[in-house]
């Protein structure tokens, strides 16, 4: 149960991030089939499909590496797949499409500690 909540709380405070930054969050956690995408937001020029990851500072995160390390090729190619049935479903508008990663660093208390934030993450060639 932990986890999910930390989950939760790196989720907001992504969608904070993004609203500061001139964003409109459209959708939490979409779903398309068995893939989902944790935040959709818009701003003037883009569409954007962001995946968050959340760590603790624990044991946790040295035996297994930063967030982003979670968003490997199988994880990319279920993001990309529910991000095309978004906008199958809803038009894409004008706006240039993008996926981004949020990396979440908490404390061992649940207490914000970083946030990390990866724009066009998958870059040319599907890498990150």
């Amino acid at each position: 149960m932990i986890n999910h909540e930390n989950g939760r709380r790196g989720e907001d405070i992504a969608c904070e991030f993004y609203e500061t930054n001139g964003y409109e969050i459209i959708c939490r956690n979409y779903r398309a089939g068995h893939n989902e995408i944790d935040i959709i937001a818009r701003n003037e020029s883009s569409l954007v499909f962001a995946e968050v990851k959340t760590r603790t500072k624990t044991l946790f995160l040295e035996k297994y590496g930063s967030a982003k390390r979670a968003v490997n090729h199988e994880k990319r190619k279920h993001l990309v797949e529910a991000a095309v049935a978004y906008m199958k479903k809803n038009g894409r508008e004008s706006r240039q499409p993008r996926m981004d990663v949020v990396e979440v660093y908490l404390k061992e208390n649940g207490d914000f500690l970083k946030l990390n934030y990866i724009r066009c993450a998958f870059g040319a060639g599907g890498k990150h």
